[in-house]
């Protein structure tokens, strides 16, 4: 009987030795299971966005570069950006670069609507999508184009200048022939301002434009047209740097503020000038909401496949592109609080003092 109670107790001790065997080796597996799960999900690499940029010439593409980046570290994504300084070959070299780093997707400020589309079609070779920032690419397979209404901005321009001046002598100074935004401020401005032109209440003193925007063109047309003798009644500048170069002819005469002019871009120095009477309005583009529209736009394209629906579309003369557009804002001294200091593109104390 002690026999078999020592062999059940022997047994029990064995099988209580297995079962924790067992039990290591479950646990063990488990373990392992779960480390590599966690372990595949860390190496996940994250979306990784190319954005090659145009320019940062003008102030507001800082604010681009910086909200786009924000944007997208938000979501978990990687920002790689360049800039060509308005340079097709560069920008070309860049957008290599961008692809040889492993980029996702390729956001692109074309640096002219003609001029991009080599290095767009390097991109789709590699299957990678194709986003157009601001500036529109021509004849060009992107998938989709996000921007301001551009045709809008003219048209703000040109309403704000009539109410200032509704007959007289105008100056139109245009910005890159290359960019298409141009093209379509042009188009907003003339569909305001033709009726007037064409009664003869508008009279087109200079219309041209300033290669790759530089504002020492628009310098140059207003003090030309001043030693000519000309009376200069309104000039309507495609961006604030045309407006600021403008001005600066206009107050060797010592005429600025006293002929109204206007641009794009609610730059701090333009939103200074608004303030103080030199300029008479900017065109506010609300830049974080294109941002965060272009991200958002890239995280259901990598991952569903899909873009966000939209009745817009862009004939670039390759394909209809989906469009996406954000309402351009009127600023004026009136109201730059309620849009420039509210929205906190500028702080009050930077414009004010």
């Amino acid at each position: 009987m002690k026999i078999l109670s020592r062999d059940k107790r022997l047994i029990f001790v064995i099988l209580i030795v297995l079962l924790i065997v067992v039990s290591i080796g479950v646990i063990w597996v488990l373990a392992r299971h779960v480390y590599s799960y966690k372990s595949k999900k860390q190496q996940r690499p994250p979306i990784k966005i190319g954005f090659a940029m145009s320019t940062l010439k003008e102030e507001r593409w800082f604010f681009d570069r910086k909200y786009l980046i924000d944007a997208a570290k938000k979501k978990g994504f990687e920002v790689e950006w360049t800039n060509a300084n308005e340079n097709d070959s560069t920008q070309f070299q860049q957008v290599k670069y961008l692809l040889a780093k492993g980029i996702d997707v390729l956001i692109i400020v074309p640096s002219s609507f003609d001029g991009a589309k080599r290095a767009i079609e390097l991109a789709k070779q590699k299957n990678i999508l194709v986003i157009c920032y601001d500036r529109i690419a021509m004849n060009a397979d992107i998938d989709a184009y996000v921007s301001f209404d551009n045709i809008e901005v003219g048209r703000i321009m040109a309403k704000h200048l009539l109410k200032k001046v509704p007959q007289g002598n105008y100056v139109f100074i245009l910005g890159n022939p290359k960019d298409y935004n141009t093209a379509s401020i042009r188009q907003g401005y003339k569909k305001v301002l033709d009726p007037y032109i064409q009664k003869g209440k508008i009279h087109i003193l200079l219309e041209d434009y300033c290669y790759k925007w530089k504002k020492e063109y628009a310098y140059e047309y207003i003090a030309k047209l001043l030693q000519a003798g000309k009376k200069i009644d309104a000039i309507l500048a495609e961006n604030d740097s045309l407006a600021e170069g403008a001005i600066s002819a206009l107050a060797e005469k010592k005429l600025a503020g006293k002929v109204p002019v206007v641009g794009q871009d609610a730059e701090l120095p333009a939103c200074k000038r608004v303030v103080s009477g030199l300029q008479s309005m900017t065109v506010y583009k609300p830049v974080k909401k294109l941002a965060d529209l272009t991200v958002k736009i890239v995280e259901q394209l990598v991952k569903n496949g899909t873009l966000p629906y939209t009745k817009t579309y862009f004939n670039n003369g390759y394909k209809m592109v989906p469009a996406y557009y954000i309402k351009p804002i009127e600023v004026t001294r009136e109201n730059i609080i309620a849009t420039i200091v509210k929205d906190k593109y500028h702080s009050y104390e930077e414009i004010f003092k």
